[in-house]
C-alpha cells in the first residue's frame, strides 16, 4: 500500500545553508523534519535542538532512521556524491545541494545506483520554482518576447572569503564562482531555451591565495585552486545563445542580471539565486521597460525538497530532477574543459525543461 501523510525528512549537513532549509522545511505541513545529522555531531545537535527536532547525530543516524524518505544533502561540495550515494544504498530519495557531482563520471554513476534502486534524486538550485522565474518563464512561454533567441547573464563580487566563515572550500576544486554560481543561471537559461548543446569559454585567476575576511578563521589565508573568473559562451539545442560572465575579481558587485531577448522583446528576469522579484518586459519598438510583479510561491529554499515529496506521494515526475542538475553539471565540466583547450566542447548530456509550477501551488497549505 502506497505511503500517505507528510513525508519524513532527514539532513545531512548543518552547516551555514541548512539553517534557510529548515527555516521552511519545519513549516510546511507536507514535509517532516525527523533528524539533522553531520560528521560533527555536537553541530547537529545544536541545530537539531534550534529547531525542535527531536533525533540528532552521526550520518548513521539519518540513512538509517526508518521513516526518513528523503534525505537532504547539504555537505561540502567534495562529498556530495559519496553522501548520496549512501543515501540511494539505503533506500532513501535525495535532494542535494549543487553541484550534483564534481565531475561525469560519479555523477553518472549516480544516476545510475537511483534509477536501479528505483529512488529519486533531486538538486539545487530550487529558485527556478520561485514566483520570480516562473513568471517569467510564463510570459516567454506565451510569446511575450517572441521566439527566444539570446541571453545575458552577469555575476561579479569581490568573491565570498569577506562575509563567509569558512570560504576556502569555494576556492577549490569544485567550487570558484562557475561551480558555485552558473547553476543558479543555467538551470534558469535550460528552463528558457531547453538543454545545451555546446560551449566555449575563458578564465583567469587573479590572486594566488585569498585571506579570510570575518569569523574565527579571520586572517588566515588559503590557496585558491580554481579560475576566478570564467567568461563563457553557450549554444543550445533549439540553436539559442548565451553569453555568461562568473566573477569573484570584480571590486563593484554586480549580480542577478539575466536578460533573455527575443523575435519580439527583451525580458529582465529575477536574481536566479532568489525565489520572487521584479520582471521587467521591453517590446520591440518600445524605449522603456514595463514591470510585472511575479505570481506564484516564494517561500524559498526547500521547495524543491516540497515538490519532490508531493510528486512522490502522486506517482509524478518532481520537477528539479537529477538528470536536469547532471546537464548542467556537465555543462560546467565542459566549460572548464573549454578554458584549458580554448575550444569549443560539446555538451553530451540533454535535459527537458522541467514542468511549470502553478501559481496557485501552495507550499503552506497540508495536501497530503
Amino acid at each position: 500500500m502506497a505511503k500517505t501523510g507528510p513525508v519524513g525528512v532527514a539532513f545531512i549537513g548543518a552547516g551555514n545553508i541548512s539553517k534557510q532549509y529548515l527555516d521552511n522545511l519545519t513549516t510546511f505541513p507536507d514535509v517532516k523534519v525527523l533528524v539533522v545529522a553531520d560528521l560533527f555531531e555536537e553541530a547537529a545537535a545544536a541545530r537539531a535542538a534550534e529547531y525542535g527536532i527531536e533525533v540528532s547525530g552521526g550520518v548513521d543516524a539519518a540513512l538509517n532512521h526508518p521513516d526518513v524518505e528523503i534525505i537532504v544533502n547539504l555537505t561540502i561540495p567534495a562529498a556530495h556524491v559519496e553522501v548520496a550515494t549512501a543515501a540511494v544504498r539505503a533506500g532513501k530519495h535525495v535532494w542535494t545541494e549543487k553541484p550534483f557531482s564534481l565531475d561525469r563520471d560519479s555523477g553518472l554513476g549516480l544516476l545510475k545506483e537511483a534509477q536501479a534502486a528505483g529512488v529519486r534524486l533531486g538538486c539545487a538550485p530550487d529558485t527556478f520554482l520561485g514566483a520570480g522565474l516562473q513568471t517569467a518563464r510564463r510570459l516567454i512561454d506565451a510569446g511575450e518576447i517572441g521566439t527566444p533567441l539570446t541571453a545575458l547573464t552577469m555575476f561579479q563580487s569581490p568573491g565570498p572569503e569577506s562575509w563567509h566563515p569558512n570560504p576556502a572550500f569555494l576556492f577549490q576544486q569544485g567550487a570558484g564562482p562557475l561551480f558555485d554560481m552558473a547553476p543558479y543561471y543555467l538551470t534558469a537559461l535550460v528552463q528558457a531555451f531547453g538543454p545545451i548543446a555546446k560551449v566555449a569559454a575563458v578564465g583567469s585567476t587573479a590572486f594566488p591565495t585569498r585571506t579570510v575576511g570575518s569569523g574565527p578563521k579571520e586572517g588566515e589565508v588559503f590557496d585558491v585552486e580554481v579560475p576566478t573568473h570564467v567568461s563563457a559562451i553557450a549554444q543550445f539545442e533549439s540553436g539559442a545563445s548565451s553569453h555568461s560572465v562568473y566573477s569573484f575579481e570584480s571590486p563593484k558587485a554586480r549580480m542577478g542580471f539575466v536578460e533573455i531577448t527575443g523575435t519580439e522583446g527583451t525580458i529582465s528576469l529575477p536574481d536566479p539565486n532568489n525565489f520572487d522579484g521584479e520582471i521587467k518586459l521591453c517590446k520591440r519598438g518600445e524605449e522603456d521597460w514595463t514591470a510585472i510583479a511575479a505570481e506564484g510561491p516564494a517561500d524559498g529554499r526547500g521547495l524543491g525538497v516540497l515538490d519532490m515529496a508531493r510528486a512522490i506521494r502522486a506517482g509524478v515526475p518532481h520537477r528539479a530532477t537529477g538528470e536536469l542538475a547532471y546537464h548542467v553539471l556537465d555543462a560546467m565540466v565542459s566549460i572548464t574543459e573549454s578554458v584549458d583547450s580554448g575550444e569549443f566542447v560539446t555538451v553530451a548530456s540533454t535535459a527537458p525543461a522541467s514542468e511549470p509550477v502553478p501559481v496557485d501551488w501552495n507550499p503552506t497549505a497540508a495536501t497530503l
